[in-house]
């Protein structure tokens, strides 16, 4: 930059020749370079400001775009719950009309920070105090441990639990937000929803996983971010549970029974509607596994589902309705039921003596082991496994549970024709309730297959044609005559038409052979009879009947009536409108004749 001298000799020689005041060029020079140095500042500052400004506006219209993208995002994106790298996402289960069954619930979790602590002495005593299960002087060793900074005291606080601590006053308590998960049920439901527990956790956020039940098979879809505000809709049905609950476990209390069961089943499209198993629990509070005797005794055993039983005459409904759709019989086929009947060294009888013979019909009404396996006899080993197999009797048994997927029936190997005659009415081979339940409805429903499920179908699926659509109203007329003519009298509900069977099989011993006086006893029930839409299998274990003379353990004592107080209670709720047994009993005749 060239400066402009502020007395140039031109100009002062100039002004001597003219007589002007030199020390004039000066001044002025002087208040030119001032004016030009306060214009160069001003030109530095407003290129500043400029420059300022630019930079403000540009961080507006980022912070602008920005709060313009997370508004447009889906809102589910901003509840994904991701603190320290922890997921605690987890959607809501409900029951088929919406009720909550399993839900989160906010709350604390409770840590110190040992170096923050005033008195950690004080503060392990009051804990102690609040907690009764904690051990304070254990607590105390581990806020004084100097080789601790961190120390987690507990995983979740109930809101009066989180005052109390706080009422402490003890700065190094720090409190953690947590999802707990929470079933507002209680044991209603318990082995369906299996529980959930925590996984990884961190200060801010711990994840929650499921350890049984849907809880654990639904897994993956429960903990998506994507679907965490879509709740799972299961196929159950919340007041049907609870109904089935408490006759089922006033049932046990009653008949001193070991254990029991129910599997409430829509007979069309294999939705379970209720599934019971008692001893239970409660999923708020999981009890910890039996380390000791039998499986069953432990409340986490989901007897509908775990348990692989001989279910005893249940079973003869398979045998009568293989010999009526492979043509060896009628209802009215008269049979041989001279007693006893010998099969090498083995012997089998009746309950009581029936007489010689009498009618297929007549053999499941009064429940004939003789006369179901001389059916059995004329069917043959091979036919018998390939028709149950028809009926997925053999295999697993699929349901959206874990615990399924680790159960399976136990078989004869060899399959012989003693083995035959034996499964024929319900020894030699094993099933469980819930697998009897969907076999039934593909008895009575058409002879359509179904799969049973936890989930609500929108509309009936597609299931394999078993056995023909006569085959299955001649099943229904059958059936019905158990309950009105035979050993299921105590299920006959005024307006709510009943059909069904009996069983009472004696338990195996672990040691060999079989328990004395130690029955299971099974009801699978259909209804309405004459057009069934459910079905409903009660099983007891060990139940005795003491209001007679002798203590009386079959099912017509044990499980009908209790299978019949559940229909008559669960009826009204299913919507289903009494009905004349003269109607019913008069389509049933229709249906069931041959063409």
């Amino acid at each position: 930059m060239t400066r402009t001298p502020l007395r140039p000799l031109a100009r002062i020689l100039r002004a001597r020749e003219t007589g002007e005041d030199p020390n004039h060029i000066e001044q002025e020079n002087l208040r030119l370079r001032r004016q030009e140095l306060r214009d160069t500042g001003r030109v530095r500052a407003e290129l500043r400001l400029l420059v300022l400004a630019l930079l403000f506006m540009s961080g507006f219209v980022l912070l602008s775009a920005r709060m313009g993208l997370l508004a447009a995002t889906e809102p589910v994106a901003l509840r994904v719950g991701l603190v320290e790298g922890i997921s605690d996402s987890r959607s809501d289960i409900t029951d088929r009309n919406g009720r909550v069954l399993a839900t989160n619930l906010a709350t604390h979790a409770l840590y110190a920070e040992t170096r923050r602590m005033v008195d950690p002495q004080r503060a392990a005593r009051e804990l102690g105090r609040i907690f009764p299960e904690m051990d304070a002087d254990r607590l105390a060793a581990r806020f004084t441990d100097p080789d601790r900074s961190f120390v987690w005291v507990r995983t979740r606080l109930s809101p009066e639990q989180k005052q109390a601590v706080h009422d402490i006053g003890e700065p190094g308590l720090l409190f953690g937000p947590r999802k707990m998960r929470v079933y507002p049920n209680g044991r209603v439901g318990a082995h369906i929803l299996g529980g959930a527990r925590f996984g990884e956790q961190g200060v801010r956020a711990a994840e929650l996983l499921g350890v049984a039940g849907a809880e654990l098979y639904f897994e993956d879809r429960l903990r998506d971010p994507a679907r965490a505000d879509q709740p799972l809709r299961l196929s159950v049905d919340l007041p049907l549970q609870a109904t089935i609950t408490e006759v089922l476990t006033g049932g046990v209390s009653v008949l001193n029974a070991r254990g029991a069961s129910a599997v409430l089943m829509d007979a069309q499209t294999g939705e379970v509607l209720s599934l019971v198993s008692l001893p239970d629990f409660d999923p708020n509070d999981r009890p910890a596994p039996l380390t000791e005797g039998e499986p069953a005794d432990s409340p986490l055993f989901n007897r509908a589902v775990q348990g692989y039983y001989e279910l005893g005459s249940v079973m003869k409904a398979f045998t009568v309705a293989q010999a009526l759709e492979e043509g060896e019989v009628t209802p009215d086929t008269i049979i041989d039921t001279r007693g006893p009947l010998r099969w090498g060294r083995f012997t089998i009888n009746d309950f009581r003596d029936y007489g010689n013979e009498m009618s297929v019909t007549s053999v499941m009404v009064k429940s004939s082991n003789i006369g179901t396996a001389r059916m059995a006899q004329n069917i043959g080993a091979e036919r018998q496994q390939e028709f149950l197999r028809r009926f997925g009797l053999l295999d697993r048994m699929y349901i959206e549970l874990s615990e399924a997927q680790r159960a399976r029936p136990l078989l004869p190997d060899p399959w012989s024709e003693l083995s035959a005659m034996t499964i024929s009415y319900g020894h030699g081979m094993t099933t469980s309730p819930l697998a009897l339940a969907a076999g039934y409805a593909a008895l009575v429903n058409g002879g359509r297959l179904v799969t049973p499920t936890l989930l609500r179908q929108n509309s009936v699926p597609d299931g394999a044609q078993v056995i023909s659509p006569q085959t299955s109203a001649q099943m229904r007329q059958i059936l019905h005559s158990v309950v009105y003519e035979g050993t299921a009298s105590f299920a006959r509900i005024p307006g709510y038409p009943v059909g069904g069977k009996t069983g009472s099989a004696d338990k195996p011993d672990v040691n060999g052979g079989y328990k004395e006086d130690a029955v299971l006893a099974t009801f699978a029930s259909v209804f309405p009879s004459d057009d069934p839409k459910y079905v409903l299998v009660v099983t007891l274990d060990e139940a005795v009947d003491t209001t007679g003379p002798e203590p009386r353990r079959t099912a017509g004592w044990t499980a009908v009536p209790m299978a019949g107080e559940i229909i008559r209670r669960v009826a009204p709720l299913l919507g289903l409108r009494p009905v004349a047994l003269q109607e019913v009993e008069a389509r049933l005749q229709a249906d069931s004749r041959v063409p």
